[in-house]
């Protein structure tokens, strides 16, 4: 075989996942009833995220209310059972009152973890340098939250675990390895500082691996802890008097479009997903891009009961949307290709083709302006009671 990531070992490893529908797979020949295979499956799938368990239904303060571009936008905090407070962003029509459907904007990776939510959304007009380029690269220049919000939704987008105002702090980690990691004399970031915010950029990266390990030893996962901090957002999201929880979706780019693949999965409240950019297969991964991608992708153990697309068909029969690019550099075509038919296998099983859809767009990794048309279209459909 072609040079892969394990280099000699490629070919054995690469047995595990091919060719071969994991264990909780509804491909599988004996498996018939679309329901009970989600209950059992999605039970396994929360076996093997290893989540906190730590009840919570955040109580959220308003820190800030403006009026910003025909929204009303509220800038919350709320404590989780541990770590700093949680920032996020709440916003919705000017003057609407509800029942509005909801969506959970779900920010990106990017190599960024100074920002979370910013990425994705804006307070007011005026936004921070680093952010605005990062929606020029990635995004068409949009905040996309706002522009979701603009058309009668109601959208919350917050820090994920271990971004933004939910960050690791220099000052929190030993010396030791401050010094390994190349950031000994940095203390604290200042925001206003682009070169303090690139260097913590680069000592986050390096500690990623040492945040995947000791997560492990805690008897967790990462995806387990930041699926846990996503659906304490969606419970907030419900709780809010304005939305109809029973119209309830959620979205995301890259790392975002992981959060999308993971909590939709896992969570009956969400009526439909929409995942961008971050769909292929666990041999991709294996053989081919597991050297350009976060930790927290992995959860142990899950390759075997399912393949990476089946995490996000646990949706199936309720309506599913991915949008791909064909020149990613984070995966291959030929596997985000096999991962869309996989898809189309498992939504055809359970009688509901139409309610899966895959597009690929020429470009690199992004969600730009076309994508967006294309994924507030799908939102628009299964979530508006007011849809043509």
């Amino acid at each position: 075989m072609q040079g892969n990531m394990l280099g000699v070992y490629g070919d054995w490893a690469s047995q595990i996942v091919r060719d071969s529908a994991g264990r909780s797979s509804f491909r599988h020949a004996n498996r018939r009833d679309v329901d009970q295979w989600r209950r059992e499956a999605r039970q396994r799938f929360r076996e093997l995220l290893l989540q906190p368990d730590e009840p919570c239904v955040p109580e959220a303060t308003v820190e800030r209310r403006l009026k910003s571009d025909g929204l009303e936008i509220e800038w919350l905090r709320w404590q989780l059972p541990y770590g700093p407070p949680t920032e996020a962003v709440f916003l919705k029509p000017e003057g609407a009152t509800g029942p509005l459907p909801g969506v959970l904007a779900l920010h990106d990776h990017g190599a960024v973890k100074f920002f979370g939510w910013e990425k994705i959304a804006r307070l007011g007009l005026d936004q921070h340098p680093l952010m605005d380029a990062h929606q020029r690269q990635y995004y068409g220049g949009q905040a996309w939250a706002n522009q979701l919000a603009k058309r009668g939704y109601a959208v919350l987008a917050h820090d994920a675990f271990a971004f933004g105002s939910r960050r690791v702090r220099l000052r929190d980690i030993p010396p030791v390895v401050r010094e390994q990691l190349g950031v000994a004399d940095v203390e604290e970031v200042r925001r206003e500082s682009l070169e303090d915010i690139r260097r913590y950029e680069a000592f986050a990266a390096q500690h990623e691996h040492i945040m995947a390990k000791s997560l492990l030893c805690a008897g967790t996962t990462w995806p387990g802890v930041f699926t846990y901090e996503d659906q304490r957002a969606l419970d907030y999201l419900c709780s809010r008097p304005e939305v109809d929880s029973q119209r309830l979706g959620c979205c995301g780019l890259s790392g975002g479009g992981l959060r999308t693949v993971y909590l939709a999965g896992l969570e009956d409240r969400i009526a439909c997903a929409c995942c961008v950019g971050m769909m292929t297969t666990w041999r991709d991964y294996l053989l081919h891009t597991s050297y350009t991608h976060t930790w927290m992708i992995y959860v142990p153990g899950l390759p075997r009961e399912m393949d990476y697309p089946e995490i996000l068909s646990l949706m199936a029969p309720k309506p599913v949307l991915v949008l791909n690019n064909e020149q990613d550099e984070l995966f291959t075509l030929d596997e985000m290709k096999q991962a869309d038919r996989i898809l189309q296998t498992v939504y055809r099983k359970a009688d509901a083709s139409g309610r899966y859809r895959c597009l690929f767009y020429p470009g690199p990794h992004k969600f730009d302006c076309a994508m967006q048309t294309a994924a507030f279209q799908f939102f628009d459909r299964h979530l508006r009671t007011d849809a043509a």
